[in-house]
């Protein structure tokens, strides 16, 4: 493959833009070869299969499948060379955006290049400020025994409300309308199981479309921050989940059904844990 042309705009809400042109020498390589293999499932009458002349062929193949299989060859190799060029670490799949593609087979004249744009972004960066101080204030509470009296426990909600109130973060645009979306879904998803239509759900708790989405907005870009903060947390106070830590939440699991996936999803296991140890390490100050 040649070196494909990948124009980097880093845009003010995080988002990170690809503009990435395929060499029109690739895209007619790959077409043909696409397309050969097609015609060897073609069959025309007075010829072996697969051994009829193209002229008699090329009506017979649905040319949007040839483009659609051209670019899945193409496509990823791109996207994969583009963010090697700019040294550029996603956190995220890419949202593609595809331009009108021309069909090699029928151009008159010289192919042209072919073009996409991906939009990504890669992980915020996160300043923690004085969250210690700002979470010891409220601990310090607990701490403080008193004859006759129960202990203070402090919430979970004032804890992550302190970390979230102390640490700066820009979270990109796209994580944040990604997760909005997600958030939605799975709210759609649940009124369907409750046999209501969404006009229905949003009659009986007083909402608008517009209103529901900025709750949710505010949900995901926190639910993100504090994601990321964690994360930042973990790192600095060296936090780690040990293996026989994931063997034990994997024995702990009730059914056999449960302990398969969490086993088949280790990593994502891992992430939780630590994600709790850290929780506790907070708790803890």
């Amino acid at each position: 493959m040649n070196k494909n042309i990948a124009a980097l705009q880093k845009e003010p809400n995080g988002t990170i833009r690809l503009t990435v042109t395929i060499p029109s020498s690739d895209v007619k390589k790959t077409w043909e070869e696409v397309f050969a293999d097609a015609v060897k499932n073609i069959e025309v009458p007075g010829f072996r299969k697969g051994k009829a002349p193209r002229n008699l062929t090329e009506g017979k193949i649905d040319k949007e499948k040839i483009r659609e299989e051209v670019l899945k060859k193409l496509l990823p190799i791109a996207y994969t060379q583009a963010i090697k060029t700019h040294g550029i670490k996603p956190i995220i799949n890419p949202k593609i955006h595809v331009e009108k593609l021309e069909d090699p087979s029928t151009s008159s004249g010289q192919v042209r290049d072919w073009q996409f744009t991906a939009l990504t972004c890669e992980a915020p960066i996160v300043n923690l400020n004085n969250y210690k101080d700002n979470i010891k204030s409220l601990t310090a509470k607990a701490k403080i025994v008193i004859p006759g009296k129960d202990k203070q426990e402090v919430k979970f909600e004032e804890i992550v409300k302190a970390l979230l109130e102390s640490v700066k973060a820009e979270i990109p645009t796209i994580l944040i309308d990604n997760e909005t979306d997600r958030l939605l879904s799975q709210t759609l998803e649940d009124v369907k199981k409750l046999g209501l239509t969404l006009d229905q759900y949003l009659s009986s708790t007083g909402k608008k479309p517009e209103d529901l989405r900025a709750e949710y907005r505010a949900k995901a870009e926190n639910d993100i921050k504090l994601e990321f903060a964690l994360l930042k947390i973990a790192e600095e106070e060296k936090i780690v989940v040990e293996e026989k830590e994931i063997n034990e939440a994997i024995l702990a699991a009730k059914t056999e059904d449960e302990k398969k996936n969490l086993e088949a999803n280790r990593y994502l296991l891992a992430s939780i844990l630590r994600q709790q140890k850290t929780l506790d390490f907070l708790k803890n100050l």
